[in-house]
């Protein structure tokens, strides 16, 4: 009996901690950063499935992911601060769209300061898709694609959907489909998705490793506001980005010197405000330009 107990225990241990394969689907997304410019800009997404949920994001800082946890780790060992930011590639979007299944509820999630630490600050849209399903069908890639369009966020969307991908799915917050989502645009093309690979991630974790080395370790539990709330305060934030840090940053501290640098905490400080402010100041031209139409 003392063994039955002993290998049930061990069982269930390896069933909690045993870690997930995602379905990791890459997304090149077309976009116009500017809405006065045609210039166009392209980056590369990724939506990876699990069980329970979807999650969308830029894909930059996690392919750079290993890099960034060498330089770390060698700055760590030798104790001696190292300006790594024109090695890493930043990003072109922050923000993080989760869908949970089965109910697709839809959270949008994004970063903000708290002092000098980061938090996840997000809303559930509860939004829903009207779609219609065209007859035309088209070859995209490898996959056997149909038409479909709707109206979402005050522009007119049409994508293609593949049964072959047995997942409602999509980039950014688009679903609700009979198969995953292969290519979607709006009428204009500011925005522009179309499915350019896939494959198996085991062992998956959603948390990055510069997330998991920020405060709280875990990427950050989700603050849930109301969406005008999210709207008002990421808004602020994307104006003044040291704002609730700033109080902090006294004369005394900004003139000490980063360890094992030349560099003094206040130009640090600079050189991440600008940082900032260049990526914010890098898109006027939203995905969502109007309130989307909620359920009844």
């Amino acid at each position: 009996m003392k063994k039955i107990v002993t290998l049930l225990a061990v069982t269930l241990f390896f069933a909690l901690n045993a870690q997930e394969t995602a379905n990791r689907f890459f997304y090149e997304l077309t976009f116009k950063p500017k809405k006065d410019s045609a210039k166009l800009d392209k980056v590369m997404t990724i939506l990876d499935i699990t069980k329970g949920k979807s999650i969308y994001r830029d894909y930059t800082m996690v392919a750079q992911d290993s890099i960034l946890k060498v330089e770390v780790e060698a700055m760590q060992k030798a104790g001696v601060f190292r300006d790594i930011s024109k090695s890493i590639k930043m990003p072109k979007f922050s923000e993080k769209v989760y869908k949970f299944y089965p109910g697709m509820k839809v959270q949008y999630v994004d970063r903000v300061a708290n002092g000098f630490t980061p938090m996840n600050i997000g809303y559930n849209d509860d939004v829903k898709l009207n779609w219609k399903i065209d007859a035309d069908k088209q070859k995209i890639g490898e996959y056997n694609t149909q038409k479909a369009t709707t109206d979402f966020g005050g522009r007119k969307w049409t994508a293609w959907f593949s049964t072959d991908l047995p997942f409602q799915d999509g980039p950014y917050k688009f679903y609700g489909l009979p198969g995953l989502i292969v290519k979607i645009s709006d009428d204009a093309n500011n925005y522009s998705w179309v499915l350019k690979g896939n494959k198996k991630v085991p062992n998956f974790n959603e948390v990055t490793y510069a997330e998991s080395i920020t405060p709280g370790g875990d990427g950050g539990k989700v603050v849930e506001v109301s969406r005008e709330k999210f709207n008002k305060t990421f808004g602020d934030f994307k104006k003044d980005p040291m704002a609730t840090a700033r109080p902090y940053l006294k004369p005394e501290v900004l003139s000490q010197k980063m360890p094992g640098s030349d560099m003094t905490i206040g130009e640090m400080v600079k050189k991440q405000e600008k940082m900032m402010n260049d990526f914010f100041s890098a898109n006027d031209n939203p995905i969502e330009i109007a309130p989307a139409k909620t359920k009844k």
